[in-house]
């Protein structure tokens, strides 16, 4: 009988048995051989262990009527009348949902395209200190929290001290409450958003752009193409596998409007356009008490989330794209 581990083979009408290598050796050799790397990353495991696996003990909150004087584990089965009461009978579902659909919607539409656009600039540009120092002004309102920043938003859109309005005042326009405005609410939302975050997405795209063969931009400039023809025939399609990964994870976030700036940013007058299902779970579970209500508002988000990221992966994969599964 033929061992598991070999393989019987014939060459020249001549039989022998070949061993095959145990890729469970193989794996366990290569393990011990980056045995420290694995120890740098323990620290890791536990700290995502800890914080990102650990709470999912909570998601029975869902299904339950959560009592603090019972606990989790006291408190009673309710199976899906928290979904039920959230998709038929909230007054406020639709509207949160559809905010958030909507904001997110909109950054991915303006914000997604923003960092490409900027790494693109930047690596035409000739003089590198110019484009450090262009670099270096861009990244900086990522290290700032929503908490500063909304602060300076407030003073830049104010109707009567802002420079924003002043402008506008100098053009003859009337001026505009940003942040107070139904109309105005949304596109502040995005326009700030943008600002933060626009200059340090453009790290992982100039990265991308770094390992582009400089030869295909030599033999495109002997064949006579230009500047745009060599951004869209070699630059793009370089670093398209980087953008559809983003764009996945973009997609699995799409429920995540950002609690933090809208949080900072709105206020009663534009709950209407503003409210979205982060700052809903805010208000009913930390304020109200609604455990099981907002809990299963989070599992409804994230199953959302995990379904949009395994579909866009599989429809990325089908184009011939990258993907991060």
């Amino acid at each position: 009988m033929n061992d598991l581990n070999t393989v019987r083979g014939n060459e020249n009408g001549t039989n022998y048995m070949v061993k095959r290598p145990n890729k469970w050796k193989e794996t366990l050799k290569e393990y011990k051989k980056s045995k420290y790397l694995f120890f740098m990353l323990f620290p890791t495991l536990i700290w995502f262990a800890i914080f990102h696996y650990g709470p999912l003990y909570g998601i029975q909150l869902a299904f339950k009527d959560f009592s603090p004087i019972k606990g989790i584990w006291g408190s009673e089965w309710v199976g899906l009348d928290h979904f039920r009461f959230l998709f038929f009978q909230s007054p406020d579902f639709t509207r949160i949902f559809r905010n958030t659909l909507l904001i997110s919607l909109y950054n991915i539409i303006f914000g997604f395209p923003a960092p490409i656009i900027l790494a693109l600039l930047l690596n035409e540009l000739r003089s590198n200190m110019f484009k450090r120092f262009a670099q270096s002004i861009s990244y900086i309102p990522h290290f700032f929290s929503w908490v500063i920043l909304s602060g300076i938003i407030i003073v830049m859109l104010s109707p009567s001290e802002g420079p924003v309005n002043y402008i506008l005042q100098m053009f003859g326009m009337e001026p505009i409450y940003f942040l107070a405005d139904p109309n105005y609410f949304r596109p502040a939302l995005v326009v700030t958003g943008i600002w933060k975050e626009i200059g340090w997405g453009t790290i992982i795209y100039l990265a991308a752009l770094s390992g582009i063969d400089p030869t295909l931009y030599e033999a495109a400039v002997i064949d006579g193409a230009g500047r745009w023809k060599r951004i869209l025939h070699i630059t793009l399609p370089s670093i398209l596998p980087v953008v559809s990964i983003m764009f996945i994870l973009s997609l699995g976030g799409i429920l995540n409007a950002g609690f933090d700036q809208i949080f900072n940013l709105y206020s009663p007058a534009v709950y209407e356009v503003a409210d979205v299902i982060d700052t809903y779970v805010y208000r009913a579970g930390i304020v109200q008490g609604q455990f099981g209500l907002t809990t299963a508002v989070g599992l409804f988000k994230n199953v959302i989330g995990i379904a949009l990221v395994l579909g866009t992966n599989y429809a990325m994969k089908k184009m011939g794209q990258e993907g991060v599964l």
